[in-house]
């Protein structure tokens, strides 16, 4: 059979043959019966999905603080009844939504009927996130490989497991990674036209992610539009995408409604969360807003993804010029469509990079709801890669090449991009997991009914959350160097009519990150302290080594930490093992991170 470049966005699979020319081809079979070696089940992709994402749920570290203070402690408070509150909380500002925390809370109940280590509540959510951040892969993986080719969908599934940005974000319980959730089922519901355009469904996703989840997550619905304007344009059936669009429009409503209900419960007054997100973000003013908080360069997206996607990234964002020249030299009027469909599903990813580079305060997670969108880019751009390879002019120096010699390319090169990527992953698991293994010794039975107050100082934005303490312990903060707004406390006078009384202002919040000194409690409150040790830092008056000082603190338990200021830039960003054989420059170099306990405390 002759073999034909498949086009994107068509039903074409991949022709079943015994050699390596599989990798290299893609056509249409003349037979619907004939086996597909890229024909992955769905049932086996969300085996893989899920296996990666228990993995994550397990083993990753926490990377950013605002996860614990705005969420973790969130959903403690609802679960157990204390926890810290930070000023985004405070009915005077009001700018996260009480029902994202309830939805958690609802796991973390129904783990504590199970076991009564409030850690494992802790691990058994981050499993639930796994478990629906895998559902959500399997589907765009099974929409990609119905819609678009099935080898496009493997090697979404590859990128999608061997990057390490996904294996933090899948987990992350934040607001970006649920984003990321609904916009891939968003995705899912507008590329799936076979049995009819599911605009409503489309618009409910992204109205959910942007609602619920992040309200900046409902750009992403802009290059999907075009789907419904070209049915409109082909078909002239105006009530028929005005009925579409009002379904989606009135179930966003719907949730909406949800949200503003949840909320009056806790904040006692009626607010519109996600409007409160946009206007603090957008409309404060250079004296507050999200730049108070740190401002990056233009190119910090890029190099951050360059870190955590490697070469998928570079993939992706070469796939725009590549449909570009693609376009530009199809004649078929059907290449031509498909292609331009190509081009607008790869749009959200460039789209939301060119939004977010543009603006000042950048962070890791803003990224998040955009990483399926890379992962599909690089997909499409390796596929029509693929295809050159499989079908070029026989004079030029890759139609002379065998298909097995093509196929040891091509599979070396994915092979290096998976393994850069699991040594990403592999070295920050190793480097940077002390917290969590620290913390969780406090779980041990002889601390269950320990009554005291675990202090942390430079530390304090490497908390793990109250899930680690136990019941009778809280968390403190000691005076460090710094000097921005920590946390406080939510009230814990008890619940009215079952609900905790959260409509209480609290006292030291402000929204321009000025230091309370009521935050604060002196060392002698503190039973126990958790601490870093690294030779290269210098101790101070605010900062002193309590690891080292014997006198007045006992270690319960160290483990290592990586040294950053002493370890070569290539043994943070990979794993490189401590092997003898390693050059000495190129080993990494290890601090203590520490739980102390007073030596004066009593059990």
């Amino acid at each position: 059979m002759k073999d034909i470049p498949s086009g994107f966005g068509q039903d074409k699979i991949i022709e079943a043959t015994p050699d390596a020319k599989t990798w290299m081809r893609s056509s249409p079979s003349s037979n619907p019966g004939t086996s597909n070696p890229f024909d992955l089940s769905s049932a086996a992709a969300f085996c893989v999905f899920l296996s990666v994402n228990l993995l994550a749920s397990t083993y990753a570290p926490i990377q950013d603080c605002d996860e614990v203070f705005n969420y973790w402690e969130a959903t403690h408070y609802i679960a157990h009844g204390f926890g810290l509150q930070t000023w985004e909380y405070s009915p005077e500002y009001a700018i996260r939504s009480w029902l994202y925390a309830l939805i958690h809370a609802i796991p973390s109940r129904i783990a504590a009927v199970f076991v009564s280590k409030k850690v494992f509540e802790f691990y058994f959510i981050r499993g639930v996130l796994g478990l629906v951040c895998a559902s959500c892969e399997t589907r765009l993986f099974s929409t990609i490989s119905r819609t678009m080719n099935p080898r496009i969908a493997v090697i979404f599934l590859l990128a999608m497991v061997s990057s390490s940005g996904m294996f933090h974000a899948s987990v992350a319980y934040l607001p970006s990674s649920f984003a990321m959730y609904t916009a891939m089922m968003g995705a899912v519901a507008f590329m799936n036209v076979k049995d009819g355009l599911k605009t409503t469904e489309g618009i409910t996703w992204f109205g959910i992610g942007a609602t619920v989840g992040w309200p900046f997550s409902a750009a992403l619905i802009l290059p999907f539009i075009p789907y419904e304007l070209e049915y409109l344009k082909r078909t002239a059936d105006v009530n028929g995408v005005a009925s579409r669009v009002l379904g989606g429009v009135l179930r966003t409503l719907a949730i909406v409604s949800l949200q503003v209900g949840v909320d009056l419960l806790f904040y006692g007054r009626v607010v519109f969360v996600p409007w409160r997100i946009v206007s603090y973000n957008i409309l404060s003013g250079s004296s507050r807003g999200p730049n108070i908080f740190g401002i990056e360069p233009w190119h910090f997206y890029i190099r951050n993804l360059l870190l955590n996607f490697n070469a998928w990234f570079l993939l992706a964002m070469c796939v725009g010029p590549i449909l570009g020249l693609q376009l530009l030299f199809t004649r078929l009027s059907t290449n031509r469509s498909t292609t331009l469909r190509s081009m607008m599903i790869s749009t959200p990813f460039y789209m939301w990079l060119a939004i977010f580079s543009a603006q000042s305060h950048k962070e890791e997670r803003f990224m998040y709801p955009a990483y399926p969108f890379l992962c599909l880019n690089a997909a499409i751009a390796m596929h029509t890669a693929l295809n050159y390879l499989g079908h070029p002019s026989p004079k030029s120096i890759i139609g002379k090449m065998s298909a097995k010699t093509k196929l040891v390319l091509v599979g070396s090169f994915v092979l290096a991009i998976a393994t850069v990527g699991v040594l990403r992953t592999v070295g920050t698991v190793s480097a940077y997991s002390a917290p969590l293994e620290v913390y969780r010794s406090l779980q041990n039975p002889e601390y269950a009914d320990v009554q005291g107050n675990v202090c942390l100082g430079k530390e304090w934005y490497r908390f793990p959350s109250s899930y680690f303490l136990p019941n009778r312990m809280r968390a403190k903060f000691v005076k460090s160097s710094f000097d921005g707004l920590l946390p406080g406390e939510f009230s814990e006078v008890g619940t009215v009519s079952g609900i905790f009384p959260t409509w209480l202002t609290p006292p030291g919040m402000n929204d321009m990150n000025i230091e309370d000194p009521g935050k604060h409690v002196t060392v002698g409150h503190c039973s126990f302290m958790v601490d870093s040790f690294f030779s290269g830092s210098k101790p101070s008056t605010l900062e002193p080594n309590y690891i080292i000082d014997g006198k007045y603190w006992e270690q319960v338990q160290c483990h290592k930490f990586l040294d950053s200021s002493q370890t070569h830039p290539l043994s943070r960003i990979l794993w490189i093992p401590d092997w003898e054989l390693i050059p000495l420059k190129f080993r990494r170099q290890w601090g203590r991170y520490c739980l102390l306990r007073r030596k004066s405390a009593t059990a």
